[in-house]
C-alpha cells in the first residue's frame, strides 16, 4: 500500500512540473511567480504574463562563451580591419559601422512585408560571392519558396546553404557542422527548444533561443543575423531584453506603399547609432540609395506657400528634407491637427509658442503637417522649419525654395543651437542652396566658406522677417 501511494506521489509531481507556470515581464525579462502589476526589476506596469514552464535542466544553462576564462589585457587583443566583413552594401556597411564585426550577434526587426528577408537575402549574395560561407535557416518559408524569392534577386553560389528548421537544437548542431561564417535566422520568434514547454514565440523562448545564438556567435566567432517580429506599437516582439543581449538593433522603415526602405541603427556596439541607409524597392530587390538628400526632394513643388527644406543629422549623415504645412480655416466646432513623419505634440506645441510669442492666432484653424518621402523624424533641428512653413502656409507666402533652414525653437520663442551646423550647411552647399537660416549661436561655430549666404536668428521674430 504504501509503495501504490509513493508511486501516486511521484505522479503527481511530475504533473504539477508539467503544468507549472511562471510570471514574466516582457520588458526585461524578470520572472516571478504570483502576478504583479508593476515589475519590480524595471518599474514598468503591466507588462508580466503567464507562461507554462518545464522543469530545469542542465541544457538550459548557458554554457561558457569561450574555452579559456583567463583574464588577458587590453594590449594582448589585436583587432584588425580584416574582422569586419563588407555586407556588399555601402548604406548597410554605414549602419553596421563598418561592416559586419566576427561573432557579432545583430537583430534585424520590421513590418511585416517591409523588406527583411529580402534584404538579408540579398546580402547573404553578395557576402557568398566574396568567399565567405554562409547559412541561411528559415523557420517561416520552404526551401522552395526562398528559391523562388532568390530567383528575381540574381545568382548565388555554393558557398550558401538553406536549412528549413525550428527546433533549436537541431539548428545549434547545424551550426555546429557546418561552422559557416555567417548565418540568418529568420525568425527568433519561430525558435522553441523543447525543454521549454511554452509556445514558440513566447518570452521564455525567445530569450532561451537568443541566449543559445549568442553562445554559438562568441564562443566560434560566428556572425549571425535574427530576424524578429515587430508589434503593433512598432517594437520588437518578445521581451524587451532581447535588445539588451544582442549587439547591434536594426530597425527597417517604411511604408509598404512607398518605394523607398530605410534601415535605422538604435543600437550598436561596434559604431555609431542612429545611423541610417536609404534603399529602393524595385522589383529585382532593394537597391541603396547613394544620395538620400536627393532622393528625398525629388518632386518638391515650386512657387507654393508652406513648404520649407530642413537639414536634419540622422547619426553621422546629414540629410535634406521638405516639410509641408497646410493651414487653413477649420469648417468645424474643433480645429483638427495632424502630423505624419513627425511627433503630433511636438507640432501642437509649436503653435502655441508661435500664437503667444509671435501673436499669430491658429486657433481656429486647421493645421496639416507633413515629412515629405515617409520619413519620420523627431530631432529638434526640425522646430524651426515646422514654424516656418505653418507661418508660410497660414499667410499664403512662399519661401525661396533656395533656402534651407534648421533650428531648435524653445517655449519663449527663442531659435536654440543644434548640433554640428557645419555638416548641415556643407550638405546644403553640396546640393546647390544659396541661403541658410540657422541659430544665431551657431554661426560662431561655422565657417563662412563664401558659397552660401549665412543668416543668424535669435527668436522667432527675426526668423518671420526674413520671408513672411
Amino acid at each position: 500500500m504504501a509503495a501504490f501511494f509513493d508511486n501516486m506521489r511521484n505522479r503527481m509531481e511530475i504533473i504539477m512540473a508539467k503544468s507549472k507556470t511562471a510570471f514574466f515581464c516582457r520588458e526585461c525579462g524578470y520572472e516571478s511567480a504570483k502576478w504583479s502589476g508593476q515589475c519590480p526589476a524595471c518599474k514598468e506596469w503591466n507588462t508580466f504574463v503567464e507562461e507554462p514552464v518545464g522543469a530545469k535542466t542542465s541544457k538550459g544553462r548557458a554554457a561558457s562563451l569561450h574555452e579559456s576564462a583567463a583574464p588577458v589585457t587590453l594590449k594582448d587583443i589585436s583587432t584588425e580591419d580584416a574582422d569586419r566583413t563588407p555586407t556588399g552594401f555601402e548604406e548597410m556597411d554605414r549602419v553596421l559601422g563598418g561592416g559586419i564585426v566576427e561573432g557579432s550577434l545583430v537583430l534585424v526587426g520590421g513590418d511585416p512585408g517591409i523588406g527583411k528577408s529580402t534584404l538579408l537575402l540579398q546580402m547573404c549574395r553578395n557576402v557568398s560571392a566574396a568567399g565567405k560561407n554562409v547559412l541561411y535557416i528559415s523557420g517561416e518559408e520552404s526551401l522552395k519558396q526562398i528559391k523562388l524569392r532568390a530567383g528575381r534577386i540574381g545568382d548565388f553560389t555554393d558557398n550558401m546553404q538553406l536549412l528549413c528548421e525550428t527546433n533549436l537544437e537541431a539548428v545549434e548542431s547545424a551550426i555546429k557542422s557546418v561552422k559557416p561564417d555567417i548565418v540568418i535566422i529568420d525568425s527568433i520568434q519561430t525558435m522553441y527548444r523543447e525543454e521549454i514547454s511554452s509556445a514558440p514565440g513566447s518570452v521564455s523562448q525567445v530569450r532561451e533561443s537568443t541566449s543559445v545564438l549568442m553562445q554559438i556567435a562568441k564562443s566560434m566567432g560566428i556572425s549571425i543575423f535574427i530576424v524578429g517580429h515587430v508589434t503593433k506599437e512598432g517594437v520588437v516582439a518578445g521581451p524587451r531584453v532581447l535588445e539588451h543581449m544582442v549587439d547591434t538593433v536594426l530597425y527597417f522603415e517604411g511604408d509598404r506603399n512607398a518605394a523607398y526602405r530605410i534601415v535605422r541603427s538604435v543600437k550598436n556596439r561596434f559604431g555609431s547609432t542612429n545611423e541610417i541607409g536609404v534603399f529602393e524597392m524595385r522589383e529585382n530587390g532593394l537597391n541603396e540609395v547613394a544620395n538620400p538628400s536627393e532622393y528625398m526632394l525629388s518632386g518638391k513643388p515650386e512657387g507654393a506657400s508652406g513648404s520649407v527644406v530642413v537639414c536634419l543629422m540622422e547619426g553621422t549623415r546629414p540629410m535634406l528634407v521638405e516639410v509641408q504645412a497646410l493651414v487653413c480655416d477649420s469648417s468645424f466646432g474643433m480645429a483638427r491637427r495632424t502630423a505624419a513623419g513627425t511627433d503630433y505634440n511636438r507640432v501642437n506645441l509649436l503653435m502655441a509658442v508661435i500664437e503667444k510669442r509671435v501673436g499669430i492666432h491658429l486657433g481656429g484653424c486647421d493645421a496639416y503637417v507633413n515629412v515629405a518621402g515617409g520619413l519620420k523624424v523627431n530631432e529638434p533641428a526640425l522646430d524651426l522649419g515646422i514654424v516656418m512653413a505653418l507661418v508660410s502656409s497660414f499667410r499664403n507666402r512662399e519661401i525661396d525654395s533656395e533656402t534651407i533652414i534648421f533650428g531648435e525653437v524653445g517655449l519663449a520663442g527663442e531659435v536654440r543651437a543644434v548640433s554640428q551646423p557645419q555638416q548641415r550647411i556643407n550638405e546644403a552647399v553640396k546640393l546647390g542652396f544659396d541661403t541658410c537660416i540657422l541659430p544665431e549661436v551657431c554661426l560662431k561655430n561655422v565657417t563662412d566658406n563664401g558659397k552660401i549666404k549665412l543668416i543668424g536668428v535669435r527668436n522667432l521674430s527675426d526668423a518671420l522677417e526674413i520671408f513672411v
